[in-house]
Parts: structure tokens; sequence; C-alpha cells
């Protein structure tokens, strides 16, 4: 069992082989390496990999900025 930061397995291996492992699409390892989330892939004896995020607790969605009151600034 290796257990390997995304980016590193992603360099190593490749974006596409990494998305067929863990059952999910090219773009989507993209995105996830792009937001900087902490994913790490384990590659398991039988050849299979895994994926365990490290998140903080309790999660929280970021809250959406509004736009800008206009009539502030008439």
């Amino acid at each position: 069992m290796n257990r390997t930061l995304l980016p590193e397995l992603v360099e190593r291996i490749g974006q596409t082989a990494v998305a067929k492992g863990l059952d999910v699409s090219a773009p989507a390892i993209a995105k996830a390496m792009k937001a900087g989330r902490v994913i790490f892939v384990i590659e398991n004896e039988d050849g299979t990999l895994t994926g365990e995020e490290v998140r903080p607790f309790p999660s929280r969605p970021l809250l959406h900025r509004s736009a800008p009151d206009e009539t502030k600034y008439a």
C-alpha cells in the first residue's frame, strides 16, 4: 500500500490513469488539483486506487459574495 498526494501521482502516472483508477473523469482530477484540495491516493496491493481527502471539521461552504450595491456609489 502506497499513499501519495494527488498531484504527485498525476505527475508520475498521468491524469488519465489516475482518473480511470478512481473512476472519475480527467477534468474532475484537474479541477480538484486546481482548487488545491488535499487528496491522498492509496495504491492498493491489488493495483486498485482509493482516494482520501483531508478537510477541516466542521466543513462549511464558502459564502458567495453578492455584487456590490451600486446605489452606495451614486
